[in-house]
């Protein structure tokens, strides 16, 4: 979905894409199967995880709100997180997402558990906030929603029809 997403609004297929709190790299695999040009990098915390992919998987040490000090270079046509951010402190949101903002050439998808989903699982870390909180923060750094977890910048979003645009 977010690959297509991305190539409708792009005009043209998927050729950057920036996963951050990759992990061991779940989505590279099925995004380069789609499209084998695309360069892919990947960003997670976890030194085990770098130590042990990094390489062979292009994953560089970094966090959600230090993409400039992980040394990754936009544009993106398409920047993923998932599963991030709900569990991130609230000056690490912000300072990310404009992060996040400063690199997207495309579409980003950013899904967040909110206090109004429910959600099984390991909850103990999540941060259960309001859908409004997010949307205000995503408003904030510049990020207007598309739908369907997909977020774009003002620039892009002109180009999004009336009823394509998602109500901040």
């Amino acid at each position: 979905m977010t690959v297509s997403v991305a190539e409708y609004l792009l005009g043209r297929p998927v050729r950057s894409v920036l996963d951050v709190g990759c992990g061991e790299g779940f989505w590279r695999a099925p995004l380069l199967a789609m499209r084998p040009r695309a360069r892919y990098v990947g960003v997670d915390s976890s030194p085990y995880v770098v130590r042990r992919f990094g390489r062979r998987r292009g994953i560089r040490l970094g966090r959600f709100d230090a993409l400039d000090e992980a040394g990754v270079r936009g544009p993106f046509d398409l920047v993923v997180s998932v599963d991030v951010l709900h569990f991130l402190e609230p000056r690490e949101l912000e300072r990310g997402l404009r992060q996040v903002r400063a690199l997207l050439g495309g579409i980003a998808y950013l899904p967040a558990f909110t206090a109004a989903d429910a959600f099984e699982g390991d909850v103990r870390h999540v941060r259960r906030r309001t859908p409004a909180w997010y949307r205000r923060r995503f408003r904030w750094a510049g990020l207007v929603p598309a739908g369907l977890e997909c977020y774009v910048t003002r620039d892009v979003a002109r180009a999004l029809a009336a009823l394509e645009r998602q109500p901040a």
